[in-house]
């Protein structure tokens, strides 16, 4: 493989981008909406389109790393450039029935698509990141990427279920998120997050509960919007499954939140390691119209 185009410059693709150039990739494509995105992807080294088709026209491997509610509109945009039926690797968070929606539209432009849930944040791994794949060309895919040492398990069963396994954990992950933040604001404001803490430690036992809530925390602040978004696709998820998202949805609203507080705090506060030094930082980003939100 040569040839690759990639449908979105954001953090997921820049870093793709980085990979493929490092396991000697020579031509890369890039399409995408935002005037900065395109002026990082230009910075790359990347040959810029005016439309993702054109992007993915010369693309034997085309990858659609978007944010969740884009990401058919991101898809579709691609019909007129699969003529040549280049794999088309979609790894963003969406549910089943969006992941099947945008393997019609790829199978019937003339391309090969893959469903590609990704298990882990991407900047640690990069394009080593654990993906399990779905969907009939999900083996030929990982067969010719194999020089790139990609971390690739081909799930068995239709379109959707790979996302499903994907979705269902964002459930937990991104609820403890938001569960963490929620009691511990509320309890810095009572003046008793070091006594929850010990409490939470002895209730469920982890090695250091300040560094997890950190953690959990910072990710929300930082990644919220994302978040917010796929979590509006886990409330589908658990929707088409015929359970009320009683739970996904106001975890996307915290999300959301979140991002605002992220937004509004310095760029030290949010990469601290301290936990009280991160709380001070988003009670002073909250107004205080918005305390009872």
């Amino acid at each position: 493989m040569t040839c690759f185009a990639i449908i979105g410059f954001g953090e997921v693709g820049g870093i793709f981008a980085r990979d493929l150039r490092a396991g000697g990739v020579t031509e890369l494509h890039a399409f995408d909406t935002a005037p900065a995105a395109l002026e990082r992807a230009a910075a790359a080294g990347l040959t810029l389109h005016p439309s993702a088709a054109q992007a993915a026209a010369r693309a034997e491997v085309v990858f659609v790393p978007v944010t969740a509610g884009s990401a058919l509109e991101a898809v579709r945009a691609l019909q007129n450039g699969l003529s040549h039926r280049p794999f088309v690797v979609d790894v963003n968070s969406v549910s089943p029935g969006t992941k099947q929606s945008a393997a019609q539209a790829v199978t019937a432009a003339g391309g090969r698509y893959v469903e590609a849930a990704v298990m882990a944040s991407v900047p640690p791994k990069g394009l080593r990141s654990p993906m399990l794949l779905g969907g009939p060309e999900a083996e030929a895919f990982r067969a010719v990427m194999a020089p790139f040492g990609m971390d690739l398990t081909v799930f068995p069963g239709p379109i959707g279920k790979a996302s499903a396994v994907k979705m269902c954990r964002s459930v937990m992950v991104k609820g403890l998120e938001a569960l963490t933040t929620e009691c511990l604001l509320a309890a810095r404001h009572y003046g008793v997050e070091g006594e929850v803490l010990r409490s939470l430690s002895d209730t469920l036992p982890h090695p250091d509960w300040r560094g997890l809530a950190r953690y959990v925390i910072s990710r929300a602040l930082i990644h919220g919007k994302r978040r917010a978004e796929e979590m509006r696709e886990v409330a589908r998820t658990v929707q088409e499954a015929g359970v009320d998202p009683l739970l996904s949805g106001p975890i996307a609203e915290r999300q959301d939140w979140a991002a605002a507080r992220g937004r509004a705090m310095g760029k030290a506060e949010l990469a601290t390691t301290d936990l009280d030094t991160l709380l001070a930082g988003v009670e002073a980003a909250t107004p205080r119209r918005a305390a009872a939100e």
